[in-house]
């Protein structure tokens, strides 16, 4: 699958894009499930990144 085309970003993409820890990273999945989002540990989906960090495309 094209990078372009995943649907979610993993805690370890996330730490590195944003240069945080992956503890810090997981703190998304929190976010998530507190807007009512069903979570997959470790993953984030990519719109809602790109929504959540308005301007960074990934």
């Amino acid at each position: 699958m094209a990078e372009n085309n995943k649907i979610y970003i993993t805690a370890n993409e996330h730490a590195e894009m944003l240069d945080v820890s992956v503890g810090h990273a997981y703190k998304l999945n929190q976010e998530l499930e507190k807007e009512g989002f069903l979570v997959i540990a470790g993953k984030v989906p990519r719109r809602y990144f790109e929504k959540r960090w308005y301007g960074f495309s990934v």
